[in-house]
């Protein structure tokens, strides 16, 4: 029992949010491909993510290893994008902050699910039992540079303010 639900609701809940954030997380990217502020689609991209790094933390563990690091990375920069929206309404560099901690944000939520896939599914896991394998650092290589290009781009289209 994870907060007095069964551990399969609470996974469950938690892959949801996840899931819901990191597609909502691509659409608010690629609104800011476009110079566009999708206030709705960020701000359940921020609310999902901001849950999906809190309720990790509840699950089980020994003792503190990746997944928490992952977690306290996360929620760090979700707070600096947060205070970059709201608090200095993307004034000067905080523009800048915000697309790259979004970016983050998504990249970080990507890896986890990456993670999880290899981890998870049969023919995957076959690939990299350990994920220490070359097709899991491969996968993630490409994923991370895939996360660099659209980074770069998006901090040179996102400028909302000349709308």
């Amino acid at each position: 029992m994870i907060l007095g639900m069964p551990i399969s609701i609470y996974t469950l809940i938690h892959v949801v949010l996840s899931l819901i954030g990191i597609f909502s997380g691509a659409i608010v990217v690629l609104g800011m491909l476009n110079a566009k502020m999708l206030e709705g689609w960020t701000a359940l991209f921020l609310a999902t993510t901001v849950l999906t790094s809190m309720t990790g933390f509840y699950f089980p563990s020994p003792m503190f290893g990746p997944p928490h690091a992952v977690g306290i990375i996360s929620l760090t920069v979700l707070a600096l994008v947060l205070l970059a929206l709201y608090a200095y309404r993307l004034a000067g560099p905080w523009r800048w902050i915000y697309v790259m901690g979004v970016i983050l944000a998504l990249y970080l939520n990507v890896f986890v699910g990456v993670a999880q896939a290899f981890q998870k599914l049969t023919f995957l896991r076959s690939l990299a039992p350990t994920q220490t394998e070359l097709p899991f650092f491969i996968t993630q290589l490409v994923v991370m540079v895939i996360f660099i290009m659209i980074g770069t781009l998006a901090v040179r289209s996102f400028h909302p303010e000349t709308e």
